[in-house]
């Protein structure tokens, strides 16, 4: 797979998309992930990208040539059909789902925006779809589109050990992710959970699926009520749950 960031600030991107993981996975030739300075792609002599918007306003806007030209090359070194994404606060909101829909493009060209906005033209012409990080605004495209290549990169073939790294994560089946714990056994007084000292894989196992079940459903509500459970077992954990919530509100009551 093939990520090209466009950007004002390569250097940045690039230090940190070959970094660690993502960086031994381009040694490694399974992803590619380069960074196109936009400037390098203007007519103006003082390398400039932005001018005042028609219609008055303040700040500046990034002009369409510019980022087309940048655009076009990048097209051409890709060899192929590119899928474009304009990281912006207007798009749809980034979720894991989105993110295994963009696995599929084997060319995957990134947008980074700045100043007060993009030339609405070039987004009409080039851009596919647009991405936000969320309900706020930043300076730059540059940290979502990191954002996007890493969850996107982490899940190519090969990239990581072993697809349970990521399909056991937050997020990957509806639910977050159960309580880690590592050594020592015992930390300032906390203690890890008996079960997973047991050694008994299929306790340790029901305890995961438990606490991923807990947890989601006591902090992120609005993804809970998106699930449907069928399995006996994932009934069976629900029951329960609602039995301990009732004897904890039965418990307060009395207390109260």
């Amino acid at each position: 797979m093939r990520i090209d960031i466009m950007t004002l600030f390569p250097e940045t991107v690039g230090d940190m998309m070959n970094e660690s993981i993502l960086g031994r996975a381009q040694e490694r030739d399974l992803i590619r992930i380069e960074a196109h300075q936009i400037r390098d792609y203007t007519v103006h002599r003082q390398c400039q990208v932005d001018d005042y918007p028609y219609g008055g306003g303040r700040g500046a806007v990034m002009q369409a040539d510019p980022l087309y030209n940048c655009w076009c090359h990048v097209c051409d070194e890709a060899g192929g059909p590119v899928h474009t994404v304009f990281m912006s606060p207007c798009g749809e909101t980034f979720t894991q789902q989105k993110a295994r829909e963009l696995l599929r493009y084997d060319n995957l060209v990134l947008v980074c925006g700045h100043y007060e906005g993009v030339d609405e033209r070039f987004l009409e012409e080039c851009v596919d779809e647009e991405i936000s990080m969320g309900d706020f605004v930043l300076t730059g495209g540059e940290i979502p589109a990191m954002a996007v290549a890493d969850c996107v990169a982490r899940m190519v073939p090969g990239v990581l050990p072993d697809p349970e790294c990521f399909e056991e994560e937050s997020h990957w089946n509806g639910l977050l992710e159960y309580p880690q714990y590592s050594r020592p056994e015992t930390w300032h007084g906390l203690t890890v959970p008996p079960v997973l000292l047991s050694g008994d894989h299929e306790k340790v196992r029901r305890w995961h699926r438990r606490q991923a079940i807990a947890r989601t459903r006591a902090r992120r509500p609005d993804m809970f009520e998106k699930l449907t459970f069928t399995a006996k077992e994932d009934k069976k954990i629900l029951r329960e749950l609602e039995e301990e919530q009732h004897d904890e509100s039965g418990n307060a009551e009395t207390m109260g």
